[in-house]
């Protein structure tokens, strides 16, 4: 019999449970759906629907707005690849402390 009652009182908990879920998603749904304007005479909100907003670096130095894509990617054969490598490593700093520790 106490086991009836265990099932039965978890059978009630999660119906609660699942149906806060759901008044919660909804809530949530129609909150996102509002458009929060300031209460005025609509000159505001008139104006706003208009303008787009641009991330800062979609603009130039002039403060005009760049129409080119900002990720351009070349092909480079392996062996240039491995000479710009090469010649980054043999101008860092390191290789000249590597080479005194060897000689040493």
């Amino acid at each position: 019999m106490l086991h009836l009652l265990y099932i039965l009182a978890f059978t009630i908990i999660a119906f609660l449970a699942v149906s806060n879920l759901i008044r919660s998603l909804i809530t949530v749904s129609m909150g996102t759906q509002r458009s929060y304007y300031p209460q005025g005479n609509g000159n505001y909100r008139n104006s706003m629907l208009g303008q787009k907003s641009y991330h800062p670096e979609l603009f130039d130095e002039n403060g005009d707005r760049i129409n080119e894509p900002l990720l351009v990617m070349r092909s480079v054969n392996v062996e240039d690849a491995r000479q710009q490598l090469d010649a980054l490593y043999n101008a860092s700093p390191s290789v000249g402390r590597q080479e005194q520790e060897e000689d040493i």
